[in-house]
């Protein structure tokens, strides 16, 4: 099961990559701009979802297009959390219990793409990480 350990040396490698302690917990910006961030159950997250959150690890990450998380839910209900919140769209929340780690990897990146400037992922796509 991976963990934000995991999290955490996937964002080390993405240039500019910073991460913070909030009062949710763990979050990972570029450039000031959040793209990753541990889920708390806030009030003002959908009970069900608050349970969820509440009883195990979920990871937040950005996506580029509201139809992207769209897409993720219908793929995988299991392991993405329908919508939380309106703060932060577009985003999706996935339990870290039930995602493959490939998988993974490739929602930190590309939610750190989003959020990156463009010298920042002309850097990372010359770097041929």
């Amino acid at each position: 099961m991976p963990t934000l350990d995991d999290v955490r040396r996937i964002a080390r490698r993405l240039p500019g990559s910073e991460e913070r302690a909030t009062t949710g917990g763990a979050a990972w910006f570029v450039r000031g701009r959040l793209y990753a961030w541990e889920c708390h159950p806030w009030p003002s997250i959908p009970e069900d979802m608050r349970e969820v959150i509440a009883a195990e690890l979920v990871v937040g990450v950005k996506v580029a297009e509201p139809l992207d998380a769209q897409a993720l839910r219908q793929m995988s209900p299991g392991v993405f959390l329908r919508e939380t919140t309106r703060w932060g769209e577009p985003k999706v929340a996935f339990r870290m219990g039930r995602i493959e780690p490939d998988h993974l990897a490739e929602l930190v990146t590309e939610a750190w793409y989003v959020q990156a400037p463009k010298y920042l992922r002309r850097e990372f796509e010359a770097s041929g990480r």
